[in-house]
């Protein structure tokens, strides 16, 4: 009989170690605009694909779960401009019924509950310039985790998602930080100056923020603890690898 219960208390000792091992898996957050007008223009915008599969595919990599959302949930449009430049990931893409599942049926804001995220990402495209400023689940969810000693990040427009985030004790969150975000250059490169709400360059450095300009369209990511942002779609992938490292306590 002593045996048996000494068989059985080990069994339970190793389950219990799997449940652990389980709940120990990271897990990040990627937010995708819902906006999909390109202001007054009758042209279509959305969020730009690489700024969602070179993140994620490097997470998921890493054995890291993601979550997709949007601001509304359901669809994220996606700027079809984005498929009019070469890209590998863009065939894995469109053969990935999983993460075609997540954007075709992403998670609204609303729903999101941050205690289960360690990071949240907000992938950028012209669409976030409308609809990612002062929204109060993209405040709510970015505190939160941020406060829990996550990390938040932004790429490219996404950056618009932390202009007005605001911490407990009524800091802006990106006040005094640097930051790397597109920049008045690349703006005007895509000739939208007059088009988008405001430059996010300008509105950045507005609030308080320190913005790092790197050379337009080349990669550049800034860290500033645990606020990593990256200035634009060639700076998707070393984002990602940077939140990696700052999970993994490197």
């Amino acid at each position: 009989m002593k045996k048996i219960i000494n068989l059985s208390a080990l069994m339970l000792l190793i389950l219990m170690c799997g449940y652990n091992h389980a709940d120990e898996q990271k897990k990040v957050l990627i937010v995708l605009t819902s906006h999909s007008d390109l202001g007054n223009t009758g042209k279509k915008t959305g969020f730009w694909l690489p700024e969602l599969t070179h993140p994620y595919y490097e997470f998921v990599n890493a054995g890291i779960k993601v979550d997709v959302a949007s601001i509304d949930g359901g669809v994220a449009p996606i700027d079809n401009k984005a498929f009019e430049e070469h890209d590998d990931y863009h065939e894995i893409f469109l053969n990935d019924a999983v993460l075609m599942s997540k954007v075709i049926r992403s998670i609204a804001l609303a729903d999101i509950n941050a205690s289960e995220y360690q990071a949240v990402l907000f992938s950028g495209g012209s669409g976030p310039m409308w609809d990612f400023p002062n929204n109060p689940d993209i405040n709510r969810i970015s505190s939160a985790i941020y406060e829990r000693k996550g990390i938040v990040s932004a790429i490219c427009h996404g950056n618009a998602a932390l202009i007005n985030i605001t911490l407990s004790d009524g800091s802006l969150l990106i006040k005094d930080r640097r930051i790397a975000a597109f920049t008045n250059e690349e703006e005007a490169s895509l000739g939208t100056t007059d088009i988008i709400p405001f430059l996010l360059q300008d509105k950045l450095v507005e609030q308080g923020a320190i913005h790092v300009n790197g050379e337009a369209w080349k990669e550049n990511v800034v860290v500033s603890d645990r606020l990593i942002t990256g200035q634009n779609p060639a700076s998707a992938k070393k984002l990602a690898q940077a939140i990696i490292n700052k999970l993994n306590g490197v």
